[in-house]
């Protein structure tokens, strides 16, 4: 797979639907932080400002746009962000078994979306990866994110046989579209991080060689000739876009998807490392503490008992 599918796959998003939020008037709500979790919201009608924790800038939101929140981090909606906030929580009791939720009666602003749980010690690691904030406003990319929306909004709307599952299939293709042409935007943006480097034609190509294939023995320089560029320069690009040297990328890339087989399957840590590019148990032990900071069945078991306590929860 790609590297986007790659991570996304790994983080297993599971939706929970909120069929819809509506405000009218002058408004202002506080959102929680969601541990774990991804947001993806379409604006219908009206606009709004989002203001997010620890991202510096407020963003414009308005009818037509689509956001996603990958981060879980407490975040403002409000018709002006000067107004004194009202908690959500007491807002969204009204959801719990489906419906649009109304502030201040409603009638100026519409949002719909859904909000997608994600599983796995790692997954803070991989959500990392993934910007803080996605703004999606561009014309031509409302127009191909619409479809998705109307399509969810009407089987919310009509209540038929299979419904909920065909919205959460709508809510999946929201959110794997909007990443996608924030990935297509990112260069206009002057992006940085992860995603500025599958943005980039030369170190996509680099990236996109080591998920075909991780178990592949590659070098810098076999990194560098497949991204079409000298070694040093491909070196220095790669981790200034990244934040890390491009093998060790590729050694905690292996790791994360070692991690997600050991928790999910029954292989056996022998069979894992071979299939991963390790040549024996113990030198892949050694990678996988050094990365992940336990041994690979300390891992299996932190994840059964995380699982658990979710399934308790």
């Amino acid at each position: 797979m790609d590297p986007l599918s790659d991570v996304l796959s790994l983080l297993k998003p599971r939706s929970y639907m909120s069929k819809g939020f509506e405000a009218g008037g002058d408004w202002s709500v506080q959102f929680p932080s969601h541990y774990q979790s991804i947001k993806c919201n379409a604006i219908i009608t009206g606009e709004c400002w989002l203001a997010v924790e620890s991202v510096p800038e407020p963003v414009h939101l308005k009818a037509g746009d689509c956001f996603v929140l990958p981060s879980g981090r407490p975040f403002r909606l409000a018709s002006d962000l000067s107004i004194s906030p009202v908690d959500a929580g007491p807002i969204f009791e009204q959801a719990r078994g489906g419906g649009t939720v109304s502030c201040n009666g409603g009638k100026d602003f519409f949002l719909t979306g859904s909000r997608f749980a994600v599983s796995g010690a790692n997954a803070p690691t991989l959500l990392a990866m993934l910007p803080p904030v996605v703004h999606i406003s561009k014309e031509s990319d409302k127009d191909s994110l619409r479809w998705a929306v109307e399509q969810m909004m009407q089987e919310l709307r009509d209540e038929r046989p299979g419904g909920l599952l065909i919205a959460q299939h709508m809510a999946h293709m929201m959110l794997v579209q909007a990443l996608r042409m924030h990935v297509d935007n990112a260069p206009e943006r002057g992006a940085s991080g992860w995603f500025a480097a599958l943005a980039d034609k030369q170190l996509a190509k680099a990236l996109n060689a080591m998920h075909e294939n991780p178990a592949h023995r590659w070098t810098v320089q076999t990194l560098a000739e497949r991204a079409g560029m000298s070694r040093s320069v491909f070196s220095l690009k790669f981790k200034q876009a990244v934040g890390s040297a491009p093998l060790e990328y590729l050694t905690r890339w292996r790791m994360l998807l070692a991690g997600d087989r050991l928790a999910n399957g029954n292989e056996p840590v022998s069979t894992v490392a071979l299939s991963l590019g390790y040549e024996s148990e113990s030198a892949f032990s050694t990678a996988f503490k050094r990365t992940l900071g336990c041994s690979p069945r300390q891992y299996g078991q932190i994840e059964a008992g995380e699982e658990n306590t979710a399934i308790a929860e």
